[in-house]
């Protein structure tokens, strides 16, 4: 077939659409499909000979906070920047709607529509994608997880009312999303759990749902050659420096557990300047025990991987839990909340504690720290776990499959 996957933003050092994108489209290609990605910035690693067809846009997040007001004007020369950037200076998140945008322009003016077998829209979900549909496009959707779990948390979280008009300006894609979603058919989802929160948050019916589980690069995710194991290192993924991921109760079992050991907290990302977590760092004295590594590889996360003692998934909901999966590949002790789909992702292979429990995570943390037989057995479990149920192959074969659904469907409903 020939495949179009949409994708707004495909950071390939965190996050999980760039993931997503990257070993899915390369699953495909080696399926025999062709594959084509049209992307914003960020923009995704691909695998050869896999076109990746670019759509600028200002990418104003590259920029610390009052540059993104002070750009030069002729870049405000199209529709979807002037949208990008009045969006942005208004409080909004405006990426996936002017990606688009411009997504919808580039099928009407280039032709594109006569080119592709299906589109796969990677959780855009907005009104420029839907136009695409509407050209007579058979459409696959990925939602990984509904952002309005996003934006009720952060808004739980809210310290003021300034704070919470905030917040609900940011999210308000999210009802654009419901809006466009209820005029889709096809959708790809990674858990159970997410298809549950999906269907009651967007008011869609489970028969327009595919459960199609994320993979894991077994190559590529595997306990680095010669690496050891630091018995105090602790390892987390922070790809977004908000409550959601949980942070805050790990670095207060972090707190608590330093008072008696000697720990290190490695945080795999980027934080924010002034932003969630480096506040957190200050309030609790953090600053020599807690240690950001900033944009890396993948090389160096499979390091991180193999060499902490453990890794903490804290997180209030996960989609999916991809970093969970990885690291159970690379042998990685995983200890997790219950929070979303990671239940599905860790199963009996790491340690289940309740989200938002600092006190379950001290206690989960010693039991590791205290017991290295322990941390090897769940490491071995982790590593059978991941190789029987999480694999890219799989993942492309139920995907393409559940192409050929939407295609042979959108032929039914056009030949009535």
């Amino acid at each position: 077939m020939r495949v179009c996957l949409l994708s707004y933003r495909a950071y390939k050092y965190s996050g999980g659409q760039g993931v997503y994108v990257k070993y899915l489209s390369q699953s495909l290609r080696d399926l025999g499909h062709e594959v084509d990605v049209v992307a914003g910035p960020p923009y995704p690693d691909l695998a050869d000979g896999i076109k990746l067809i670019k759509l600028p846009s200002l990418d104003l997040y590259r920029y610390p906070e009052i540059r993104r007001y002070f750009i030069n004007p002729l870049l405000l020369n199209t529709w979807p920047n002037f949208v990008e950037w009045i969006g942005e200076c208004g409080g909004f998140f405006t990426e996936p709607k002017t990606f688009g945008m411009r997504a919808y322009d580039m099928f009407r003016q280039n032709g594109h529509a006569k080119k592709y077998d299906i589109v796969h829209d990677n959780q855009c979900i907005t009104e420029g994608i839907l136009k695409i549909r509407q050209m007579g496009m058979p459409m696959v959707t990925t939602i990984h997880h509904p952002i309005t779990i996003d934006r009720q948390l952060a808004l739980k979280a809210a310290r003021s009312f300034i704070n919470e008009l905030g917040i609900r300006r940011w999210y308000a894609v999210c009802d654009t999303q419901v809006k466009v979603a209820g005029q889709l058919s096809h959708f790809i989802t990674d858990s159970q759990n997410s298809l549950d929160e999906i269907t009651q948050s967007f008011g869609l019916t489970p028969d327009k749902f595919k459960i199609i589980y994320c993979g894991v690069d077994h190559e590529i995710f595997r306990k680095s050659p010669g690496s050891v194991r630091a018995d105090n290192k602790i390892l987390v993924i922070n790809s977004g420096d908000t409550p959601l991921k949980g942070l805050k109760y790990l670095m207060e079992a972090v707190a608590e557990l330093r008072k008696t050991r000697n720990i290190k907290l490695t945080i795999v990302g980027q934080p924010m300047k002034n932003g969630y977590t480096q506040g957190l760092i200050r309030s609790l004295h953090l600053e020599d025990c807690a240690t950001y590594t900033g944009k890396i590889d993948t090389d160096d996360l499979v390091n991180h991987y193999s060499t902490a003692a453990m890794l903490v998934v804290p997180s209030i909901y996960e989609g999916f839990g991809l970093p969970a999966a990885e690291a159970m590949a690379c042998g990685t002790p995983v200890i997790s909340t219950t929070a979303g789909a990671l239940p599905e992702v860790v199963g009996d292979a790491g340690i289940l504690i309740p989200p938002g429990d600092t006190g379950a995570i001290v206690g989960a943390i010693t039991s590791l720290l205290d017991d290295e037989n322990k941390r090897r057995q769940l490491g071995k479990m982790g590593v059978e776990r991941v190789r029987r149920l999480f694999n890219w192959e799989n993942t492309a074969r139920q995907t393409a499959d559940y192409y050929r659904e939407a295609v042979e469907s959108q032929a039914l409903h056009a030949g009535v």
